[in-house]
């Protein structure tokens, strides 16, 4: 059986109203992504031949953030996790390949464990059902996984019903399953709502198929995948364990990282090797930094590339489409907007470029501005090769410096400066005598 044999049901009806937010649950940002397209992403790594996802309040937010990678079906009423499945019956009904039930606020799964969850299931002894259980430090509330000697399930018993001997087991039920299509819609119409919730309950499942002559098994999975995300509390601790794992891939990868629990990464964050990231930066979608590049304390990048060799910060602030060439220097209080720096390039102090191209070796003093916005357009600003702008000089775009061209500081360029010319604008200087010292005078006589 290939993997194309498997389609994947996604839980999403709830209403998340631990939340407290107009914003679905499963679209919450984890690592600048939502959480369900986390999960989304990692089944791309299956193929699967089909992807439902069952949603309920707030459906029309799923719908528009997942387009055309998966389709969606609503369950209403909400009768329980096994009603939510139980819809997905004009999709999959007749299926015969494996089926993975899965949470849209479970988003930290790996395509390792689902894989290794479909390989159970399709063992040798051929189980019905199969349970992804993991064992967590505080086994809290959650359900216990009773397995024989054979490592066979024979019951998935609530916290509330167990027996204290029950409690002491360390085996717990994520909710996550893989099942065998074929049996499932028959062990689905088996479920009754004879509980005190009055609902269907999906890991009921498991009782019915074991009176049925089916075997039901196990796979376990680390704890930190199976994070479910149900608060703002919740969605920081699987922001912190996010963030710790991609810390811990960048340092085996090369990249150091001097006070690793200060530096957040996005989900598509790229670093190259040898890069030296300083305490106190942030990574947001987006972002490529090539080999041999220094990041400086308290940066902040979105959609920016660094080339190699680069050095950017402290306090500098790349903003989308921003890309520092190789052994440029983006230096402290800069910011960078949609603005190609040349190779070697410094913008070293307290500057703002925008919608501009500055050639190799060009050299930005302290203060200078690209004055790109109009109020209702944007204009590019051109700076040349090897040009030297000097501080506190204002850019009115458009506007081009030639190659090697020297701008004095101060000045406000409205017009073309040609290659190796100086401009200047700034007023002449005017003295007046001792005019300071009889104007302190006046004023301590008030």
């Amino acid at each position: 059986m290939s993997q194309q044999d498997l389609a994947v049901v996604i839980l999403a009806a709830g209403k998340g109203t631990r939340m407290k937010s107009n914003l679905h649950k499963v679209l919450h940002p984890l690592g600048g992504r939502p959480m369900l397209h986390h999960l989304l992403d990692t089944l791309e790594q299956l193929h699967p031949s089909r992807k439902v996802i069952v949603v309920g309040a707030g459906k029309e937010q799923v719908q528009q953030s997942v387009g055309d990678q998966a389709e969606t079906i609503t369950q209403e009423p909400q009768l329980g996790t096994g009603h939510a499945v139980q819809v997905t019956g004009d999709q999959l009904r007749g299926f015969e390949g494996d089926v993975l039930i899965l949470y849209g606020d479970v988003p930290l799964l790996s395509a390792e464990t689902l894989e290794n969850l479909i390989r159970v299931r399709r063992g040798a002894n051929d189980p019905a059902v199969v349970v992804l259980g993991f064992e967590p430090k505080d086994t809290k509330a959650y359900g216990r996984l009773v397995v024989n000697d054979q490592g066979i399930l024979e019951a998935i018993v609530e916290h509330k019903d167990a027996t204290s001997a029950q409690r002491e087991i360390g085996l717990c039920n994520s909710g996550i399953m893989a099942v065998n299509g074929a049996v499932m819609f028959d062990l689905l119409d088996q479920l009754d709502d004879n509980n005190a919730a009055g609902e269907f309950y999906l890991t009921d499942i498991v009782g019915i198929a074991k009176s049925k002559g089916y075997e039901c098994a196990v796979s376990v999975a680390d704890e930190a995948e199976v994070i479910g995300i149900n608060s703002r509390s919740e969605l920081a601790e699987a922001e912190a364990a996010f963030q710790q794992a991609c810390r811990h891939s960048f340092m085996a990868a090369g990249v150091t990282l001097l006070a690793p629990e200060t530096v957040h990464f996005s989900y598509d964050t790229v670093i190259g090797r040898d890069v030296v990231i300083e305490p106190n930066v942030f990574f947001g979608p987006g972002v490529v930094i090539e080999d041999d590049v220094t990041v400086k304390g308290f940066s902040h990048f979105e959609g920016a590339i660094v080339r190699t060799g680069a050095t950017v910060g402290p306090y500098a602030r790349l903003r989308p489409k921003a890309d520092v060439g190789r052994n440029a220097k983006i230096g402290n209080f800069v910011e960078v907007k949609k603005s190609v720096i040349g190779e070697g390039a410094k913008v070293s102090h307290l500057s703002y470029i925008g919608d501009a191209v500055i050639g190799a070796h060009a050299n930005i003093g302290a203060g200078t501005i690209t004055c790109n916005y109009d109020g209702y357009n944007k204009a590019l600003t051109e700076i040349g090769k090897g040009a030297f702008i000097g501080s506190n000089t204002a850019l009115v775009a458009p506007v081009k410096i030639g190659d090697g061209a020297i701008v004095g500081a101060g000045s406000v360029v409205t017009r073309e400066v040609e290659s190796d010319a100086l401009a200047v604008t700034r007023a002449n200087q005017k003295e007046i005598g001792g005019w300071a010292a009889k104007f302190r005078s006046k004023q301590t006589k008030k």
